[in-house]
């Protein structure tokens, strides 16, 4: 029989069946584990030595228990434990497997969270200063699963705002830095705080707000919820694409050549730009241009001899309408020189103004071209002094910006402009190694039914051959056809060149920057490692914006948008960010480029949206499919229509405004029944009454209704109106709780022109 040690803490004032729960034994002889008592039953108590309660709860580490046992009390005792075993053996037994079931996954986590009584050695080391106390115990047998989730749960009241807040060594709250540059909706959001979306959308909530996740935060509505979670907002106003960078070892300066300039038109819409263009080919572009205006950027080689050299030329043509900006901003970027047209008979206009602004941020090289001399009624040194004002100063007036007279009709002067553009590409001294990889800027990009992307370059540096692996942004592919300007097939193409690539896996993105790299496997590693695109999403600043001063009834026009090229539909977007929007809202549920197919028409069917379709071909069955489902489909070939349709749809959704303009006033006389309702009899006072009129009733100087004159009589006759110092009587359908001395007030309702 082993002597055991048994310890019970101070503490604890229990009995001996509950202090059984905390008893443990140890083999004194050979000091082996401590085995903590499953099911500890009291076989025997000292009865013949008496234990003091203060001794058995000394604070003593240990108490030895040494009783006086004789055989017969122990046969009777084991005999009395024999039978509760066997009475509730059953019991015990089941208890035991459902407790070893409970806790067989959580067995070994509760072995590791326990005490190692073998190493610190507590029992057996009387010396040891470690007390076994409740808090121990309670710590060493607690499930640890249950320690982690009632951690988690303390951190779930704390709330999430406090997981977000960073504090320095003084224990400042730290504000992080966000951009905000656009209306984002709330998942966008929540992906940049890195919260869930409910967060925001409780907190938005309690503010009176209700929103969902696909809705559109405005940007003060989104700085205000970024605030709460202590985070700076920056507003980033001119977001660039991302750039690829170039090796440097694939450029050697010793190999560099001389390279054509690349030439930007720039001008108001209707000076003149393209019919200069055409003057320079020699060919009619204007006759091909849908309404007689440039809707696209378009690019084109011209050859030139000068000083008996043959110079080539590359010129851009951008369009002039205000919605195109964003062409015009990337002929600017890629540009050597820069052609300002101002027509003789216009002046400068808004978008001559907003084109000088780019060239002088820029620093550009710029030649003046006024255009259409031949008109009468002109006057140059106007336009020379009102381009002074812009500091464009012309050589004739000690400036250094050449101006050339031209008339793009009859011919006159063009030779000396392009004269001009050979003297300022010598004295730029533009040159490019052709024998790197190519790189460059993507002009336009398109979608072709038959052939897939079609993407319009422009080569800054190196040259391009079939099969080359070409990367932009987040789009590689591999080059298969490349067309020149002449649309021929070509085989390679050198710096300065603008050419028609077919390759691209899906469109890329109009204005962002390409590269050739070695492999495909290298554009695939660089896709994966490049960071979250830069662009801005247009539908943003269109899209079911929610405002702190939200209207809740606000009606919205939904659009599926399909436009010939990417150029085409972000100046569509920027069109319809312009249109006021405090009444109805546009909402553009999708938006690219390419033709309208059966899946636009079903989502269009869902959602009930309007298709739009800009300068895209239509076919018959897509038309009549439409048409059997009810769905409003329109199709423009010119911006202007498209955004005068787009606004006359949105003003028939406006409910009419009336300004009331006073007619008459009248007093309350007396109030009588007849069949249909209350009467009350009136003297007008002054102008008149008239029937349907809307009227006011005033009591004691305050409105007591406000609605329609039904019903208005003169002695028994109906009349349509009653004029000044004659008595009637009138009734309303909605209102008969009518006074004697109440002041009448009629207005006659005159509607409003509708403004969006």
């Amino acid at each position: 029989m082993m002597n055991l040690y048994l310890y019970r803490n101070r503490s604890l004032n229990l009995s001996y069946r509950t202090i059984a729960k905390f008893l443990s034994c140890v083999s004194i002889e050979k000091k082996e584990n401590v085995l903590f008592l499953q099911n500890p039953k009291l076989v025997y108590s000292p009865t013949n030595q008496s234990i003091s309660n203060d001794d058995y709860l000394s604070s003593s580490p240990m108490k030895t228990l040494t009783p006086d046992i004789n055989a017969s009390n122990l046969k009777s005792s084991l005999s009395n434990v024999n039978k509760f075993d066997k009475k509730y053996k059953n019991n015990f037994k089941q208890e035991s497997i459902l407790n070893e079931r409970k806790n067989k996954g959580k067995l070994k986590k509760k072995i590791r969270d326990r005490i190692n009584l073998e190493k610190d050695d507590i029992f057996l080391n009387p010396n040891s200063n470690r007390v076994l106390t409740k808090d121990v115990i309670d710590q060493s047998i607690e499930d640890p699963l249950k320690i982690s989730k009632y951690k988690k749960k303390q951190k779930t009241k704390q709330g999430i705002s406090d997981r977000l807040i960073d504090y320095n060594e003084n224990n400042e709250i730290i504000n992080k830095e966000i951009i905000l540059d656009s209306s984002l909706t709330v998942q966008e959001l929540a992906e940049k705080l890195n919260i869930p979306e409910t967060e925001i959308i409780r907190g938005l909530f309690l503010k009176g707000i209700s929103v969902t996740v696909n809705q559109t935060l405005d940007i003060s509505l989104a700085t205000q919820v970024v605030e709460n979670y202590h985070f700076q907002v920056i507003k980033k106003t001119d977001l660039k694409p991302i750039k690829i960078e170039q090796n440097k070892d694939q450029i050697d300066n010793s190999t560099k050549v001389k390279r054509p300039p690349v030439v930007t038109i720039l001008g108001h819409v209707d000076h003149g730009k393209t019919t200069i263009l055409d003057s320079i080919r020699k060919t009619n572009l204007v006759r091909k241009e849908v309404g007689g205006i440039t809707q696209a950027i378009t690019g084109y080689e011209v050859d030139w001899m000068y000083n008996s050299s043959i110079y080539k030329l590359v010129f851009l043509d951008t369009p002039g309408h205000e919605a195109f900006e964003s062409m015009r901003l990337l002929g600017t970027q890629v540009t050597d020189i820069v052609i300002l047209v101002v027509a003789a008979d216009d002046g400068l206009k808004p978008q001559t103004i907003e084109a000088i602004k780019n060239i002088k941020s820029r620093d550009l090289p710029v030649i003046v071209a006024i255009n259409k001399i031949d008109k009468s009624n002109i006057n140059v040194q106007k336009i020379i002094e009102d381009l002074a004002q812009y500091e464009i100063v012309c050589e004739n007036w000690g400036g250094n910006v050449p101006v050339v007279e031209v008339s793009a009709l009859t011919g006159k002067n063009i030779d000396t402009l392009l004269s001009n553009i050979c003297i300022l590409s010598d004295l730029q001294d533009l040159k490019a190694d052709p024998n790197c990889f190519a790189r460059g800027t993507v002009l336009e990009a398109h979608l072709d039914k038959t052939k897939g992307a079609i993407a319009n370059i422009l080569i800054q540096e190196g040259t391009l051959k079939i099969g080359d692996v070409i990367i932009s942004n987040n789009v590689y592919g591999r080059v298969k056809v490349i067309t020149d300007n002449q649309h021929a097939k070509i085989k390679k193409a050198k710096p300065s060149s603008i050419v028609e690539i077919l390759g691209f896996s899906k469109l890329p993105q109009a204005g962002a920057n390409f590269q050739i790299l070695n492999n495909e496997k290298k554009a695939k590693q660089i896709i994966n490692n490049q960071q979250k695109n830069n662009y801005l999403n247009p539908s943003n600043s269109l899209n079911s914006r929610i405002k702190v001063n939200n209207i809740l009834n606000i009606k919205k026009i939904n659009i599926i948008l399909k436009a010939d090229t990417q150029g085409s539909v972000e100046a569509l977007m920027h069109s319809f960010a312009n249109i006021s929007q405090n009444k109805v809202q546009i909402n553009i549920l999708s938006f690219n480029a390419g033709n309208i197919s059966d899946t636009d028409l079903e989502f269009a069917l869902t959602s009930q949206s309007l298709i739009i379709g800009f300068n895209i071909n239509i076919p018959i069955h897509v038309y009549n499919t439409a048409k059997r489902l009810g769905i409003t489909l329109k199709k423009f070939s010119i911006i202007y229509d498209l955004l005068d349709y787009v606004k006359e749809y949105m003003l028939n959704l406006i409910e009419p405004e009336y300004d009331e303009i006073l007619m008459g006033s009248a007093i309350v006389q007396s109030i009588f029944t007849v069949n249909k309702g209350l009467v009350a009899g009136c003297l007008v006072t002054s102008g008149k009454l008239k029937k349907q009129a809307q009227i006011s009733v005033y009591r004691d100087k305050t409105l007591v209704y406000n609605g329609m004159l039904n019903s208005l009589k003169r002695l028994k006759d109906d009349v349509d109106e009653v004029n000044d110092g004659n008595e009637c009587g009138i009734m309303c359908n909605d209102y008969n709780l009518w006074n004697q001395k109440d002041t009448i007030e009629a207005y006659e309702l005159i509607e409003k022109p509708k403004e969006l």
